[in-house]
């Protein structure tokens, strides 16, 4: 079976939908272990009983994992998917307010101008280690 790990599984949107998405093709229908992991334990729970829920609904023999242990969830994966937002919504929120302060209106916040400066020096060092993990 095909190993997938989702980092920062617990966002409901993002990994819902992955999981849909992948399971949609034929071929990998009941061939996939995906193995969740995040830093809440409460999402991560949250997500994994629905995405539990949906594949017993349809009768998909693919396999789920939940842990917070971000090493174990990467062992042997064949593909990673990474769906962080280091420093959550709230980070988001500032990274859009903050610029607009001071006259920057940025569209989004997270790709572009200072809001995407903000966002990458919060996140590069949480993706280098992420590597790390990989390698």
């Amino acid at each position: 079976m095909m190993k997938i790990a989702i980092i920062g599984a617990g966002s409901i949107g993002f990994t819902r939908g992955i999981v849909r998405d992948i399971l949609s093709v034929p071929e990998f229908r009941d061939g996939v272990n995906f193995a969740f992991t995040d830093i809440s334990r409460r999402n991560l729970d949250m997500v994994y009983k629905l995405c539990r829920r949906d594949m017993e609904a349809n009768g998909v023999r693919s396999t789920l994992t939940a842990t917070l242990d971000r090493r174990a969830a990467l062992k042997d994966a064949k593909y990673v998917f990474c769906v962080v937002r280091v420093g959550g919504l709230d980070a988001f929120q500032l990274d859009i307010d903050i610029p607009l302060r001071y006259g920057v209106d940025q569209c989004v916040g997270d790709t572009l101008c200072a809001g995407g400066i903000m966002y990458a020096q919060r996140t590069i060092p949480v993706m280098l280690d992420f590597c790390r993990d990989i390698s």
